[in-house]
């Protein structure tokens, strides 16, 4: 199987099946060093005119150092059958192993873009704005459980410059 590149607009998914159900690998680094996790929180749609995906990583998360310095960042997607594969992705550091060697993923490098070739659906995004999820604007009282310890997400929101399907 290979990747084709498909229109963004032109995708079937459901984003909360994607995403909250599915789970997907967000990868952000250089090509020479670059780091992914696993994320069940996230949006897509649109925002100033743009195809737009928003990442939320906690600051304490390795990731979240290559989301800060770089510019870019992918967001990839997978079938049941890499379920173990996310569960340890979002459990384990890349500080402390080499999920890469650890997994069996095999990353390709598209460019300035880091993503494995087990994916389904990737975005090649561009990060575009950020900013930090802050408890004074909590409107609903349940919000605040999902931060026990105070380590509020910072949220990444990227323009998807392109997306490729595999089937």
């Amino acid at each position: 199987m290979a990747f084709q590149e498909i229109d963004v607009t032109k995708l079937t998914q459901n984003p909360f099946q994607l995403i909250g159900r599915d789970w997907a690998l967000v990868t952000a680094g250089t090509p020479e060093k670059y780091n992914t996790m696993t994320v069940s929180w996230g949006n897509m749609g649109v925002m100033w005119n743009k195809n737009i995906v928003t990442a939320f990583i906690r600051p304490q998360r390795y990731t979240h150092e290559f989301l800060e310095t770089g510019e870019f960042f992918t967001l990839s997607f997978y079938g049941e059958e890499m379920r173990k594969v996310l569960a340890l992705c979002g459990k384990v550091s890349g500080r402390d192993v080499d999920k890469i060697a650890e997994t069996g993923l095999n990353p390709v490098v598209n460019g300035e873009h880091i993503y494995f070739e087990q994916a389904k659906l990737v975005f090649f995004c561009k990060k575009i704005y950020r900013d930090h999820i802050r408890p004074e604007g909590f409107l609903a009282d349940y919000i605040a459980d999902s931060y026990p310890e105070k380590d509020y997400h910072d949220i990444y929101m990227g323009e998807i410059l392109k997306a490729y399907i595999q089937e």
